[in-house]
């Protein structure tokens, strides 16, 4: 099928700008998984006192920010990719397993570390309170992971988009 070089071009901006987001959203998720979460879930509950107090790290409106312009991005991409059938259908895929991971991180992360974030802040700590930050560390490995392997997959449909436009 023939696209306009214009569509071309503005599929292929989109496609690059939310795997530029995608990429960029990565590098936070690898130092805060690889600098942040050892330190709060080393020694719980007294550990957790990173997370509490007047002081303590939040992240909570930087993921929300990051998520939602990454988000918004996606979508775009999508939208100005729709008429290149095999890049929207694999976009569309990626979209769906993106927001499956999303849909993992507020079903299991953000309740998890918003009852960890009100024991920092006093609450009484549960019981096992060492094993529950260690899954939640470990799971945080696999789901960020997960998000490094979908976006790796666009750098195949960037090249893709380039072959078109080359053509």
């Amino acid at each position: 099928m023939e696209y306009s070089a214009n569509y071309i071009v503005r599929a292929e901006i989109w496609l690059f700008i939310t795997t530029l987001v995608y990429f960029l959203m990565n590098g936070a998720q690898i130092f805060e998984t690889a600098v942040i979460v050892p330190k709060w879930t080393a020694s719980p509950p007294e550990s957790f006192q990173l997370l509490g107090g007047k002081y303590g790290l939040n992240l909570k409106t930087f993921w929300i920010v990051v998520h939602s312009i990454h988000e918004l991005t996606f979508v775009l991409a999508l939208i100005f990719c729709w008429k290149i059938i095999p890049v929207r259908n694999w976009v569309l895929l990626l979209f769906v397993l993106h927001m499956a991971v999303r849909a993992w991180t507020l079903l299991y992360f953000a309740p998890n570390i918003i009852a960890f974030q009100s024991i920092a802040n006093g609450s009484v700590p549960e019981a096992d309170l060492l094993a529950k930050a260690n899954l939640w560390r470990t799971l945080n490995y696999v789901r960020v992971s997960l998000f490094i392997l979908i976006s790796c997959c666009f750098i195949p449909l960037c090249m893709w988009i380039i072959n078109i436009k080359v053509r």
